[in-house]
């Protein structure tokens, strides 16, 4: 299948390696076409590398969000969109594990003295199907640590 898409690919390759060749004035017009075969080899495998790249960092692209406590509780397939903005901001060091449920609600998957984890959807990407996690970790029954697992 990429075979038939790179000689897809190298078809306008060699029309512009050619047209290109015509305007620097390399070659004749009998050989021009000869020569332009070169380049295109090299380039249509680049240019199919560059877009499946393109293609799989599109799809594994998702917006972030800042914490909204409302759609954090109602929508817990897309918390990860959420996930970066309380990591970064740091809103939940210091607080206590009460403060922390009182913030991000009871539906926790693991609770313990020593951290809390909350579900936070499937991330986006090529063969992402496992859900991740944000782990809030206390020490002394206070928030130390607060990061992302994604399995």
């Amino acid at each position: 299948m990429a075979f038939l898409f790179i000689l897809i690919l190298s078809i306008p390759i060699y029309m512009v390696c050619k047209w290109s060749l015509k305007r620097l004035k390399l070659g004749n017009d009998k050989n021009r076409k000869y020569i332009a075969v070169l380049p295109t080899t090299i380039l249509s495998p680049l240019v199919y590398v560059v877009i499946i790249t393109l293609w799989v960092f599109s799809i594994s692209y998702y917006s972030t969000i800042d914490f909204n406590q409302e759609i954090w509780k109602s929508n817990t397939e897309e918390r990860f969109k959420m996930s970066k903005n309380i990591i970064e901001s740091e809103m939940l060091v210091g607080k206590t594990k009460e403060e922390v449920i009182a913030i991000l609600g009871d539906k926790y998957y693991l609770n313990n003295e020593d951290g809390l984890a909350y579900g936070l959807g499937v991330l986006p990407g090529l063969l992402n199907i496992d859900p991740s996690f944000l782990f809030i970790e206390f020490e002394n029954g206070i928030v130390k640590k607060v990061y992302q697992y994604d399995s």
